[in-house]
């Protein structure tokens, strides 16, 4: 007896790749407190490397899905694009706690910080420096994704792959300048909760920029084998939406943090 499928959707098959992410997951935090107690990295390492493994056959399984097995259609599509729109929400959120702390201390410094904001005795980068430059870096990434994508639907395939890899390029641009700042800066993460707050929320934006850029070089991989058309590409629609994202959240730590904040 054969059983017809009578619906659009795509029931997910069994797959052990959450299960295994999830204890990769728990390996990275056990390993990060092992970390600040004996400066023991072996268990995080393990962690880590699980991760990258587990994130690699998971995806190569939902380009097989995707790709192959002809599963994401329009209504799968919608879903997706639904999730991925969630996710860009909780990250909104997660963001939003950093911008609440900052201004719940810049607005009326306590008496532990000197009563001032910067607080007495940290040296505050120059907005107009390094920072600029990070922005427009950002900027100029944000214009060559829509230019890819606008490359993308005319099918202009080289100028759309071209476009892409100057993204991800500027992307590894502006990780490079981050760390060169971080390298001159005349404070730390203990500096008071300026120190805090600032690399926290620039650390996390950074981290956020990394992983927008390795999702970016997968995406122009795939391109390079001709995965996407221009009426078949949700995967590189939601790295574009996910580096938008970066780059908005740029833009306010430019404006809060470093300009408005010192």
């Amino acid at each position: 007896m054969v059983l017809k499928i009578c619906q659009p959707y795509h029931i997910v098959t069994m797959s052990p790749w959450p299960l295994l992410v999830s204890f990769n997951v728990m390996f990275i935090m056990s390993g990060m407190i092992s970390v600040f107690v004996t400066s023991v990295w072996m268990l995080s390492m393990v962690g880590f490397l699980g991760l990258a493994c587990c994130v690699v056959l998971w995806w190569r399984d939902v380009v097989r899905e995707s790709m192959y097995q002809g599963y994401h259609n329009s209504y799968v599509i919608s879903g997706l694009e639904f999730g991925m729109l969630l996710f860009i929400l909780s990250e909104v959120f997660f963001f939003v706690s950093f911008f609440w702390a900052y201004f719940h201390y810049s607005l009326s410094p306590s008496m532990e910080v000197g009563a001032l904001w910067p607080p007495f005795g940290v040296v505050s980068f120059n907005a107009f420096g390094v920072p600029l430059l990070n922005t427009v870096v950002l900027l100029a990434s944000g214009v060559s994704i829509t230019l890819a994508h606008q490359n993308l639907l005319s099918s202009k395939n080289n100028m759309y792959t071209n476009s892409l890899a100057l993204t991800w390029l500027l992307g590894g641009y502006f990780l490079s300048l981050q760390m060169f700042e971080y390298l001159s800066a005349m404070f730390d993460i203990s500096s008071s909760v300026y120190g805090s707050i600032f690399y926290m929320a620039t650390g996390f934006h950074g981290f956020h920029v990394l992983v927008g850029s390795m999702f970016l070089i997968i995406i122009w991989f795939r391109s390079k084998r001709s995965h996407f058309t221009s009426t078949h590409h949700f995967g590189f629609e939601a790295a574009a939406w996910y580096w938008h994202f970066v780059d908005v959240v740029w833009l306010f730590l430019f404006t809060l943090v470093y300009w408005w904040g010192s």
